[in-house]
């Protein structure tokens, strides 16, 4: 194996949680529908909806309620959700330690990058805007988002579907992810996967590189992690 069979030619970044501190919002969000809804919904199911599709969500959040929703109320639910969390993030955006960093090195050396979230096309817009403002440019080659996907994180197909339009294969990127779903999609992928749980707890797995956080990282210790799960998957 020389280097080249695993040169690192794109990054791939999920967006709440990992890029932006978003993920308060959508949990503000849930807690305010939960009152409405005549209960309080419970950390640890709140923690599990980090990463996940709002019907997964809502589904996790009536469950903890012990409440019954008909498809249509359920729908209505996440609904109210998505224009809640838009309006709590048009007051304001930041980024996660050391992501803005990160992000700016990546696109100076001249790799693809891509934007890969769950969340909707209309919500994940009012946080691009945000970052395309602060760094006076366009960070991503490729934005894909929750709805413009046939499966939604765990399943690979919203990575695959970046691969594809980046015209880069698997083994040349890192995905960088904080929830666990996000990771699964990314190993599912094939893709080295770069694990900076915040919320959940990530288990280890072979392909992943677990971080606290992004600060310090660079586009060096992001080439590593694609060596490490390179040489994970040689032929002994």
């Amino acid at each position: 194996m020389t280097s080249d069979d695993h040169a690192l030619r794109a990054v791939l970044f999920d967006m709440d949680g990992t890029l932006v501190e978003t993920e308060q919002y959508w949990g503000e969000a849930m807690f305010e529908l939960a009152d409405t809804l005549g209960g309080r919904m419970s950390d640890s199911a709140r923690a599990a909806t980090v990463g996940s599709s709002m019907r997964r969500s809502m589904t996790i959040l009536h469950a903890d309620l012990g409440v019954h929703r008909t498809e249509e109320q359920l729908l209505a639910d996440a609904r109210w959700v998505e224009e809640r969390t838009a309006e709590l993030m048009a007051g304001g955006i930041t980024w996660c330690p050391g992501a803005r960093e990160l992000l700016t090195e990546v696109r100076a050396s001249g790799l693809r990058t891509a934007l890969v979230t769950t969340t909707p096309r209309r919500v994940a817009d009012i946080v691009l805007a945000t970052i395309r403002a602060d760094l006076d440019d366009d960070p991503f080659d490729v934005t894909i988002c929750g709805d413009e996907v046939p499966a939604r994180k765990p399943d690979p197909s919203p990575y695959l579907q970046a691969l594809a339009a980046l015209g880069v294969a698997p083994g040349e990127c890192v995905v960088v992810e904080d929830s666990l779903s996000g990771v699964a999609a990314g190993l599912a992928a094939g893709a080295a996967v770069l694990g900076v749980p915040a919320v959940q707890e990530i288990a280890p797995a072979p392909g992943l590189t677990l971080r606290d956080g992004l600060a310090g990282v660079g586009v060096t210790e992001l080439a590593r992690v694609l060596t490490r799960r390179a040489l994970a998957d040689a032929p002994a």
